[in-house]
């Protein structure tokens, strides 16, 4: 699987841990940054790594800032992407099971390198269910603008 990760300023060090995460987890990594501590606005971020999901280029997407809140709304605003701001492993599974979710949003504040792996391998490793959820989903699509 192809996973694109992103952050801002504030989930820099964290993307770094991600990378390590998915590539020892047997993932192609697509690394769209940022690449320093200068401010840059999260949007931006958001746009790049869905857009690589929407289009095919990934197959995931995962996006990091300080609250994890702002990549969320960003990347929701965007066709085709079912993002999921998750602090805890039964979220993060819950998210794919029943939501589909192709992005992931993770909070860089309060980090922990050990709970970030949990999350993330919990989330790469668990299949959507379908049946009843598809329903759901595809009314999910259907409120895009």
């Amino acid at each position: 699987m192809k996973v694109s990760i992103g952050s801002d300023h504030r989930g820099l060090e964290q993307r770094k841990v991600l990378a390590s995460i998915i590539e020892s987890s047997g993932h192609e990594l697509d690394d769209q940054g940022s690449f320093s501590k200068e401010s840059v606005d999260y949007p931006d971020i958001a746009q790049v790594v869905c857009g690589r999901v929407t289009s095919g280029e990934s197959d995931r997407g995962i996006l990091v800032c300080g609250t994890g809140i702002g990549m969320s709304i960003a990347a929701n605003k965007l066709n085709g992407v079912r993002a999921a701001l998750c602090n805890e492993v039964s979220a993060a599974e819950l998210s794919r099971q029943h939501n589909n979710a192709n992005v992931l949003c993770l909070a860089g504040n309060d980090f922990d390198a050990e709970e970030y792996g949990r999350i993330v391998r919990a989330w790469l490793a668990t299949d959507f269910e379908g049946g009843r959820h598809a329903r759901r989903v595809e009314k999910i699509g259907e409120l895009e603008c």
